[in-house]
């Protein structure tokens, strides 16, 4: 059997929106491959086949799952929400796929089937607010460093364009909104109109028109979208709509209009028309008495138009070699348009696995290397995380190892933890925990997966709380597996083996990673896996959960 991957929108939600196609690729799928909320959107069309889900944040498991899937002979529908090429899992799929060498002739066959996008389900409810120019700018930072969201922000707030807001705001994500509030204040009206729609087409849908100044004084969070109206929105009856520009061609209340059609959109009868020359190199904005200014007197501020005509014009010079712009000037990375292309380049950082303390010179060293335009975050883990945009990540390992500084990768991988052996004085077991990391540390695994080292008895650094806990004792190691040291019902791990021999230690937790690692399910916490798989090298698994009913809490990111 011929497998093959189908990218879905599905749209806002309700099924009255979803395309007859969505609905037929569902139907005809082996593989259903999605973001859990949005699994539980679409089950009206599921009978019976395999899911796949995952939670918010986990795009490349789930990218990585559909190509393996199909590979092995299945139909696969990857879901998005509005439309899968806007924000959506379309360009991921094909990003893993071009990792695996993939080509369209030759292999696995991709459909991308487009759904309706929230800048215009939500636009819809409120009238017409889409109607001129628009863009959309998504707030999240998880993705693309906050300093170049705000100056798309900024492009967008002087061009006069129509905004939409994706991922406005989350539970650890607030300031963003703010500051984009900030910027479009500089450049728009206090006044301007703005929706405020969640769950657009959902059971929880709800919908605000409010104004940019008072935008903030109501609920915003990850399932808001927010568009912000131009110089020309205004609000009718409860509708947000932004003219066409008919109002400039044609009197509306005229039922003779005062130009015919072949005289529309002339320079000479509407010099606002951008239909200037075919190389507008040497466009001006229309003269005016006024516009000869007197010596010493200050330039007037350029309007959306001026703005967009000269970005037009540095463009077109760019493109033909007689214009040179000045560094720091450039509208693109040179360093992207000749092939280096700077990434985001995360680890984390500590002074060693079991050393706690930093030396001034490290702490200078790193940052020296982070710079301004990267950042620092302390974890609970007792590392820092840093980000660093860079084009070479290979020299800046190298420049943090050279001043004695551990560098290890973040995401989906093992992560050893351990604690400082009393400063180094009960330094017996730190051996194994330096055995433990040069195997088994940075090894792929299907979610973050951390083993807690404790060189005592007081298991002071809480590890049998982690995924894997070993606790050194009277020259033995203990061993808990599957705890959870998040949410509400956290709990310790199951104590499944006192007095391990050391010369056994390591070897049998190689075996429990790596049977990990090959068994798991794409973004399958270790705890789950155990409760699913019941027994690993003999350890049977045993419910450790607090015997209390919690109500479960969404994640805001």
């Amino acid at each position: 059997m011929s497998g093959k991957i189908m990218v879905v929108g599905f749209g806002p939600g309700d099924v009255k929106h979803m395309t007859y196609r969505a609905k037929e690729a569902l139907e005809e799928s082996d593989v259903i491959v999605g973001y859990k909320t949005y699994v539980d959107l679409i089950r009206p069309f599921l009978n019976g086949q395999e899911i796949i889900s995952t939670g918010m944040t986990e795009e490349v498991s789930r990218a990585q799952a559909a190509v393996k899937k199909a590979e092995e002979g299945k139909k696969v529908a990857v879901i998005s929400s509005g439309d899968a090429g806007l924000y959506g899992m379309a360009g991921l799929v094909y990003e893993v796929l071009i990792a695996k060498g993939w080509r369209e002739e030759t292999g696995v066959p991709v459909e991308i089937i487009p759904g309706i996008s929230a800048i215009n389900s939500c636009a819809s409810l409120l009238g017409a607010p889409v109607m001129h120019d628009a863009c959309t700018i998504s707030l999240s930072d998880h993705l693309t460093p906050w300093e170049l969201i705000k100056k798309r922000i900024e492009a967008a707030a002087m061009a006069d364009f129509v905004i939409a807001l994706y991922n406005p705001k989350s539970g650890r994500r607030t300031r963003q909104i703010v500051e984009a509030q900030q910027i479009l204040l500089a450049h728009r009206s206090p006044d301007t109109p703005v929706g405020l729609v969640k769950s657009a087409y959902r059971q929880r849908q709800h919908v605000v028109l409010t104004t940019l100044k008072e935008m903030l004084e109501y609920e915003i969070g990850m399932l808001t979208t927010v568009i912000i109206g131009n110089s020309t929105t205004f609000v009718y009856d409860g509708k947000m709509i932004t003219p066409r520009g008919y109002q400039r061609k044609y009197t509306l209340d005229r039922e003779k209009q005062l130009l015919a059609p072949h005289e529309r959109l002339r320079p000479e009868a509407e010099p606002w028309a951008l239909n200037g020359p075919e190389k507008p190199a040497q466009a001006k904005a229309p003269e005016t008495k006024s516009a000869e200014k007197k010596a010493g007197e200050q330039a007037p501020e350029k309007t959306p138009y001026q703005w967009a005509m000269e970005a037009w014009q540095r463009l077109e010079a760019q493109r033909e070699g007689s214009v040179t712009i000045p560094e720091g000037n450039a509208i693109f990375n040179q360093g992207a348009l000749n092939g280096q292309m700077e990434e985001i380049f995360e680890a984390a950082v500590s002074p060693g696995l079991a050393n706690k303390q930093f030396k001034p010179e490290q702490l200078h060293k790193l940052a020296e290397v982070v710079g301004d335009k990267g950042s620092i975050r302390y974890s609970r883990h007792h590392q820092l995380l840093v980000e660093i945009p860079t084009s070479d990540p290979e020299q800046v390992v190298n420049q943090l190892k050279n001043v004695g500084l551990l560098v290890e990768p973040v995401g989906d991988v093992v992560q050893i933890k351990a604690c400082d052996f009393c400063d180094g004085e009960k330094f017996d077991s730190i051996p194994y925990v330096e055995e433990l990391h040069k195997r088994l540390g940075g090894l792929p695994v299907p979610k973050t997966l951390k083993i807690g080292f404790n060189g005592c008895g007081m298991a002071c650094y809480g590890a049998v709380n982690d995924d894997i806990g070993i606790v050194y004792r009277k020259g033995r190691f203990d061993l808990f597996l599957g705890g959870k040291n998040i949410s509400r019902t956290a709990h310790p791990g199951q104590p499944v083996a006192e007095g391990i021999p050391p010369e056994e230690l390591v070897d049998l937790i190689e075996r429990i990673v790596r049977f990990y690692a090959e068994e798991g399910h794409p973004n399958e916490r270790f705890h789950k896996f155990f409760k699913r798989v019941k027994e690993i090298e003999g350890f049977k698994y045993q419910d450790m959960r607090p015997p209390i009913t919690v109500e479960p809490v969404a994640c805001g990111d």
